[in-house]
């Protein structure tokens, strides 16, 4: 989202931008202006796994290759992605950092081709700080600025078996150097990043993220005649699902609001359905099925229409989230936001005053926030507004695309070997 809304701003202010998929196809909610029609999936997922894991498919035809790179193949495998095992996670992001064997020469050739067939860029991005690895070869290939965002790299590097994941950070923090400018959504992300890959403070700038505000509408503050708390991404523990039931069940049982309903929206996985299946036996047991919603797999445009149905939206996750990208949706359609005190969070809500930073450790602390903002109409209204306001000051698709055009001008005026 944050990669297409920044080309798609691009090229409406008169600038060339290009989106080039890598491992799976473009999965958007919205439209695109940034991706040619003709433009191949690179390092497919599949193909890389079994270049990875056996040598003879570093060698396969072109025509096998597409065959494997077809879109509904990816998005299938994609969805079975909790299938592969956590080593083979492990082998694959090392040797994606490394790139300096033959494990994925023919796929960088491929890259290769498609961009002198195009047009070399003036400069090429990184989406995410494990594609680094590129870094160094593009360099090689052509004088041109690489610039690379930092994006959650921690939670999934951190995940992977003992004998990948010192490796891999070490191996990041390598490639990483290799950049121009490096990129992060938040400072605590920025600062938080410099600590682990052992980086001068300051090394990483800040780039916020932006969204493409067109359709969303001020939530009415009711859905039904209830109000409604919102949750809106994936589906899974890390994310804090469970304690988002556990808040309701709280707020429901414990503190008496026998009118509050709760509406769950985003990516489910079949890896995420025993978890879901769970939730939903609690939640009967507690006899509140019918006082919540369950969305997954949502369009944009029923996105839209589900924010603008909340009272407060709260996304409770358990690590260090580098941003939130959901939390500014939410403020976007006038919804206040009730995150942790922790992360990205309370520099997003300092600079919008779009909702409250809270200790979250326990459901009851959540819950208890929920109840003393739907008990002042008034402050949740005037929250709301700030927050909306906040979002097109600091956090729209057009505040991305000036912030990353400072950052290419300063290259450019200083060179890109320079920090500044």
């Amino acid at each position: 989202m944050r990669d297409n809304a920044l080309a798609n701003a691009l090229i409406k202010d008169g600038h060339e931008a290009e989106l080039l998929p890598m491992y799976l196809p473009l999965m958007l909610d919205e439209d695109s202006e940034g991706q040619e029609s003709d433009s191949p999936v690179f390092f497919g997922g599949i193909n890389i796994f079994l270049q990875q894991k056996f040598a003879v498919f570093r060698h396969s035809p072109e025509w096998f290759d597409k065959l494997l790179n077809k879109p509904n193949l990816l998005r299938s495998a994609a969805k079975r992605s909790h299938m592969t095992s956590a080593r083979d996670h492990g082998q694959m992001t090392f040797e994606m950092l490394r790139l300096d064997g033959e494990v994925f020469e023919k796929e960088l050739n491929k890259l290769y081709s498609w961009i002198n067939d195009h047009g070399v860029p003036d400069a090429l991005c990184l989406s995410t700080a494990l594609q680094a690895g590129l870094a160094k070869e593009i360099k090689k290939q052509w004088d041109i600025p690489v610039i690379c965002y930092f994006q959650g790299e921690d939670s999934f590097l951190d995940s992977l078996p003992d004998d990948f994941r010192d490796r891999c950070w070490q191996l990041m923090a390598e490639r990483c150097q290799d950049a121009d400018a490096l990129l992060a959504p938040s400072k605590f992300y920025a600062r938080m990043m410099e600590r682990r890959l052992g980086m001068d403070a300051d090394r990483i700038r800040l780039q916020i993220n932006g969204i493409n505000l067109e359709g969303f509408q001020a939530s009415q503050g009711v859905s039904d005649g209830h109000p409604a708390i919102g949750y809106l991404a994936r589906m899974c523990e890390v994310k804090g699902l469970p304690l988002m039931i556990d808040a309701f069940v709280h707020l429901r049982a414990q503190l008496g609001n026998d009118s509050a309903r709760l509406k769950l929206a985003g990516a489910m996985t079949k890896g995420d359905v025993a978890l879901v299946e769970s939730l939903k036996s609690k939640l009967d047991q507690a006899g509140l099925s019918d006082s919540v919603e369950w969305l997954p797999n949502i369009s944009r445009d029923e996105k839209l229409a589900f924010l603008s149905s909340l009272s407060l939206f709260s996304v409770p996750v358990q690590y260090e989230e580098a941003f939130g990208l959901y939390g500014i949706e939410a403020m976007a359609a006038s919804v206040p936001i009730v995150q942790p005190n922790a992360s990205a969070f309370p520099e997003i809500i300092e600079e919008t005053g779009g909702g409250v930073c809270v200790d979250i450790d326990e459901p009851e602390s959540l819950a208890e926030a929920w109840q003393n903002l739907l008990q002042d109409p008034e402050r949740l209204k005037m929250m709301g507004e700030r927050g909306r306001l906040g979002v097109e000051r600091s956090y729209s698709m057009q505040a991305m695309k000036n912030a990353f055009l400072e950052v290419v001008e300063s290259m450019r005026q200083f060179g890109p070997e320079c920090d500044e």
